[in-house]
């Protein structure tokens, strides 16, 4: 999946209605991050990792934030 042109330099993405975050670098579903960035409710981290946006109370997707069950996600 490519990365919105304003978050390329970013991994982590926050979905400001549902307090998850996505990892762009493991999703699949580009549709999710078209929807997000048609809404304008995104935020990105900084720093850009997994236990920042925890850290600001955002879930993430699917349990890990890589999109997919059970993935080993090193941030």
């Amino acid at each position: 999946m490519d990365r919105p042109g304003k978050f390329e330099h970013h991994r982590w993405l926050g979905d400001k209605r549902t307090q998850v975050v996505y990892d762009l670098d493991n999703l699949e579903e580009p549709d999710l991050i078209e929807e997000l960035m048609a809404a304008e409710s995104y935020l990105c981290f900084g720093p850009d990792t997994l236990p920042e946006a925890r850290n600001r109370g955002y879930r993430p997707y699917k349990g890990n934030g890589s999109g997919v069950a059970d993935a080993d996600v090193s941030a």
